[in-house]
């Protein structure tokens, strides 16, 4: 069952009793990033208030998740379509090329649906909320609020994969909450290789010192960027560009050849121009000895490398 404010209510039920009455609402999404970010959008024409937060009408256009109610443990699965412009930046890239590189990876997601009030032209021309004139829009800039009476949560859940990344919009799947209990326990299992993220509270190494500067050379392409700086310990290391067309694009190292050039796992949005810079860091393949050798940090290893290997018996 769905809460409502009782405004909500009254108002609802005074839309049923009316002959003639509309009810205006807005779709609005909102994505809380694993760091704490949160960025929310609307597909109404105006900005909305609504529990804190500011949903923008000039973001990326979110549409998908149904409601749907049913009993039991069935982890729900919904595609999510967002169209995004260029000038959508997340972090100083656009939102498609932050969505590949994994902003937004297990991101918390919620649809609600704010029902409003205000002058009327909200009532006679934005009905479901989708689409209101310009002299609407004229109206509401010159002090015609638009109200949020209150709102119903249709959907929550996490991002579970990201489907498809194209020019101009993505495909992602959302989870419902559900989707934790597909989690395995207890959390810590012995394996040989450490279990921490290179970077994370846990490894305790500090990213910027195993930083490296560089600039990209003649002859670099999408998939490889030939520089001075490429060094061994950057294989499934990561970089970032901070000029150039691929400015603000991080990448992930897949391999380093001779010191020459560095292999990317996935294909950068535009080939880098001859002296685009960009800083690189190590990488790690989480085994005891990359942890003593390369960052001397023993004493935060979290793995078991002695552990017997898995044997068959007959």
């Amino acid at each position: 069952m769905k809460t409502a404010s009782p405004d909500l209510v009254a108002y609802i039920n005074a839309a049923r009793t009316a002959p003639d009455a509309t009810i205006a609402f807005a779709e609005c999404f909102t994505f809380r990033t694993t760091t704490g970010a949160v960025y929310a959008w609307s597909n109404f024409d105006l900005p909305l208030s609504y529990a804190g937060l500011t949903y923008l009408a000039d973001g990326p256009l979110v549409s998908g998740l149904k409601y749907k109610a049913s009993a039991g443990l069935e982890v729900d699965k919904q595609q999510l379509i967002i169209a995004a412009r260029p000038t959508d930046l997340i972090n100083g890239a656009s939102f498609l090329q932050a969505l590949r590189d994994g902003v937004f990876d297990g991101a918390a997601v919620k649809r609600d649906r704010l029902f409003l009030s205000g002058p009327a032209w909200l009532q006679s021309s934005a009905i479901g909320g989708f689409m209101i004139n310009q002299s609407a829009i004229g109206a509401a800039k010159s002090g015609e609020a638009v109200a949020v009476i209150g709102g119903v949560t249709m959907f929550k859940g996490r991002i579970a994969t990201v489907d498809q990344v194209g020019r101009t919009r993505a495909t992602v799947t959302v989870a419902s909450d559900l989707i934790v209990l597909d989690n395995d326990m207890p959390r810590n299992l012995f394996s040989q290789t450490c279990v921490h993220t290179l970077y994370d509270t846990g490894c305790g190494v500090i990213r910027g010192t195993f930083a490296a500067s560089g600039t990209a050379g003649a002859g670099s392409s999408q998939n490889q960027i030939l520089s001075g700086v490429a060094a061994a310990v950057h294989a499934q290391g990561s970089l970032v560009f901070s000029s150039g067309a691929n400015a603000n694009v991080r990448a992930t190292v897949k391999a380093v050849a001779g010191g020459v050039a560095l292999y990317l796992m996935y294909p950068l949005p535009f080939a880098p121009a001859a002296g685009d810079s960009f800083t690189v860091y190590a990488g790690c393949d989480h085994t005891l000895a990359t942890c003593q050798t390369r960052f001397n940090n023993k004493a935060n290893f979290r793995g078991f490398p002695f552990t017997p290997p898995i044997e068959m018996a007959y």
